[in-house]
């Protein structure tokens, strides 16, 4: 047994449990002194990073108690979810997509469903959980159950949370734009009317240009009719079939999403243990509300304390947004100008330092081990660029040819193409015998003549689960807690669904112009970055996240431009602007996430059923709200320049690679190589050595234009994570954890208050990132 030490004493913990495929290890009053403990048992690995007094797992234990189905809570029975939870859950994501639009393309607001830590649902989730607390309260003499348990909000939250993605940046913000800008753009200078139009598979685009000018322009006094009357306006005969063509691939793609962490749920939230910073917060305060204690909750000194800060903050900011002559306290400085422009430092000439209450909270959250990684490897890769120069390797940001990154301008930060590429190989390979395990029982399954009969039993029930990580030949026994049982639905249905819905997307990109070599290569790597970018935002508690190289860049900087037709770099182009390169907003990291409440809630079918409801409503609902917004005041007269530019130079970029498809530049390669390698031994020492400080998702992210907002906020939560561990103990750290509690809280709340007053406003103060 392999240990990793993260502080120099040993930690009491009690009633500690760490449960690999069937084997269980209980113990009472351990001691422990590791972090990245490695528990071998049988086929299964369990890694628990940072396992002494990380913040994870002094929370985990916290949280845990009281809410698990085979507990007791404040000594009641706690009840099954039922379906309203589901209900309130679908109507407000419904409720948040439709107003989303609105809010963030014309108010220019504070984004409602910005980050993978959304506004709008945890705003709603907060006001929910007091009013089913005052209720409760109110009403306590009753035998009745409250109108919500703690439980069944952490479910509707997950549901909003999982819709709210797709009404902007997620799917809607740049939608319309990817089937338009090729028509409405197209000039005599640029030639896309004789090269790229030529190419639009006419099924995918609008085949009206009256329809598409329509759209930029709005309807004649659009402004004056009430939204019914504009969405009766529509011409949706236009729109009907493109519509419906993308809503397959959409679909495919996100059931693709499903079954992938179906499948490797098991294997991340229990053999791994990985942790979840994002759901601390919400997962605490349905904790408080099971337990009736939400009010003790918030009127700890620690949380008051804490939410003092945003709300002084942005109450002083808010106002003068408004009313200039009041004085602001500045949340970004401009630390560029105290570096040289050229020079070992001339990485940092435009540093900048943001203050965001919420992410300082987040970060404290985090694992140390991580957090420190992020800001360290962020300013360590900043001196690169520098040090280069000093070597005199003045590498040219011309050398990077064509690429479709969307923070790409630097030779040097092609090395993410490698780096992603070692990580995939390496998560696939720790998760090697479940994945393993998990197709043999669904071949298994195959060969018996009840397979029909056993497949739907076990999509419906949440019993008798054979466990895919152990011997196929000895069923398992039957499992009686949802802790015991992650999967959302049967792991074998959605190892052989996910592999039916990769065939099915390869025949639509084949259907549509791909080869198909390249509709495999495409595919792949677009699931492997998604893959790899889902586990550095769950387990890092990114809420704000970007990519650096596209899923694209890698393949053209290996097989060239000249492996893909004509028609295949532009349909592959647009699938990845669609749904793989702005990752902000993007939905497998919540259906992630959506899997590890499942250890706290006693049914299956109500996930999956919210899910699978909440996935189409959403999208109906956020594509016909911004088809309303774009023809009642015109997609030009929206506050969508970024989507407009960034769509363009989509189509742009295209039309280079088919114009001019010169190979990739030698540097590029070998970043790449070198990113691979960097990768590679960061991998090992942190699987090998248990003084290793540094985690391989640090360097992953240390080229996101994300970190240039996040850096400040992990060193801070980092550095009071690390004082409080170091010199005042769990008893400390588990005080001041409220604090930072609430300043999520906080910045959340007035996050929602300011979003609420810019509906009625011509604009918004803005509290988080756009």
């Amino acid at each position: 047994m392999n240990t990793k030490p993260s502080c120099p004493t040993p930690v009491t913990s009690e009633n500690v449990s760490v449960t690999s495929g069937n084997v269980s290890i209980t113990s009472e009053n351990l001691s422990v002194t590791s972090g990245n403990a490695s528990i071998t048992s049988g086929n299964a690995s369990v890694t628990s990073e940072n396992a002494s007094i990380t913040s994870e797992n002094v929370n985990e234990q916290d949280y845990s108690h009281g809410i698990k189905a085979s507990d007791t809570t404040s000594g009641k029975e706690i009840h099954p979810i039922r379906l309203r939870a589901v209900f309130i859950g679908l109507f407000f994501s419904a409720v948040i997509c439709a107003v989303t639009p609105f809010n963030n393309a014309f108010r220019n607001a504070t984004p409602l469903g910005g980050g993978h830590f959304p506004l709008a649902p945890f705003f709603i989730f907060i006001w929910l959980t007091l009013f089913t607390a005052l209720l409760g309260k109110m009403i306590s003499h009753k035998k009745s159950p409250s109108i919500f348990t703690g439980r069944e909000l952490f479910l509707s939250w997950i549901l909003m949370v999982t819709g709210s993605g797709i009404a902007y940046t997620g799917l809607a913000r740049t939608f319309f734009f990817n089937l338009t800008v090729p028509l409405r753009f197209a000039t005599v200078e640029n030639r896309w009317k004789d090269i790229l139009q030529p190419l639009l598979p006419k099924s995918l685009y609008p085949d009206s240009m009256d329809s598409v000018n329509l759209l930029y322009t709005g309807l004649k006094h659009g402004q004056d009719m009430n939204w019914l009357s504009v969405i009766k306006q529509i011409p949706w005969h236009t729109w009907l079939t493109p519509l419906m063509l993308w809503g397959i691939f959409i679909m495919l793609c996100y059931w693709v999403m499903l079954c992938m962490i179906n499948v490797l749920s098991r294997q991340w939230v229990q053999n791994e243990n990985m942790n979840f910073p994002l759901l601390s917060v919400p997962r605490t305060l349905c904790d408080a509300l099971d337990r009736q204690a939400i009010f003790s909750f918030f009127s700890d000194g620690f949380l008051l304390a804490g939410l003092m800060i945003p709300f002084f903050l942005h109450t002083l900011n808010g106002f003068h947004f408004y009313f200039p002559s009041v004085p602001e306290i500045p949340t970004l400085v401009l630390a560029g100008p105290y570096f040289p422009e050229y020079g070992i430092f001339a990485g940092f000439h435009k540093l900048k330092l943001y203050f965001y209450p919420a992410f300082i909270g987040f970060a404290f959250i985090t694992s140390r081990q991580i957090s420190f990684s992020f800001w360290f490897m962020f300013l360590l890769c900043g001196l690169l660029s520098g040090l280069l120069a000093v070597m005199g390797y003045n590498i040219p940001s011309s050398s990077l040819g064509t690429t479709f990154g969307p923070t790409l301008t630097l030779p040097e930060e092609t090395q993410m193409i490698g780096a992603y590429g070692v990580f995939f190989i390496f998560i696939i390979w720790l998760s090697r015998t479940h994945i393993k395990g998990t197709f043999l029982q669904g071949i298994s399954n195959i060969k018996s003549t009840s397979f029909l009969t056993r497949i739907l039993s076990r999509f419906i029930s949440s019993k008798n689960i054979i466990t895919p990580s152990v011997n196929i030949s000895k069923p398992s026994p039957t499992i009686k807690d949802a802790t015991d049982n992650p999967e959302l639905f049967n792991a074998s249905l959605s190892a052989w669904g996910g592999v039916a819905g990769i065939a099915a997307l390869i025949i639509w990109c084949i259907l549509f112009g791909m080869t198909p070599g390249a509709a495999i290569l495409v595919m792949g790597a677009f699931f492997m970055v998604m893959l790899v970018s889902t586990r550095i935002i769950a387990q890092g508690g990114v809420a704000y996240f970007t990519i650096t190289a596209a899923p694209i860049d890698g393949i053209i900087a290996f097989f060239g431009p000249g492996f893909f037709t004509s028609t295949g770099i532009l349909i592959a182009g647009v699938m990845q602007k669609m749904l793989f390169l702005d990752l902000r907003e993007s939905l497998m990291p919540s259906l992630l996430h959506a899997a590890k409440i499942h250890e706290q809630i006693r049914s299956r079918r109500i996930i999956i059923a919210g899910i699978l409801l909440v996935l189409p409503v959403s999208i109906i609902v956020s594509l016909t709200a911004m088809l309303a917004l774009c023809h009642k005041y015109g997609l030009q007269g929206l506050q969508m320049e970024w989507a407009a530019r960034t769509t363009f130079s989509v189509y742009e970029k295209i039309f280079q690679v088919i114009d001019n498809p010169n190979p990739a530049g030698e540097w590029i390669v070998i970043f790449s190589i070198a990113g691979a390698l960097v990768m590679m031994i960061l991998v090992i020492c942190y699987k090998r050595f248990y003084w290793w400080p540094l985690h391989p998702l640090g360097y992953l992210t240390a080229y996101s234009s994300a970190m240039r907002i996040l850096w400040v906020s992990f060193f801070i939560g980092w550095f009071f994570n690390t004082i409080c561990i170091r010199y005042g103990g769990v008893t400390i750290f588990r005080k001041v954890r409220y604090f930072f509690i609430g300043l999520i809280i906080g910045d959340f709340l007035m996050g929602g208050i300011w979003a609420f007053a810019g509906l009625f406003s011509h604009n918004s103060y803005q509290v988080l990132p756009g």
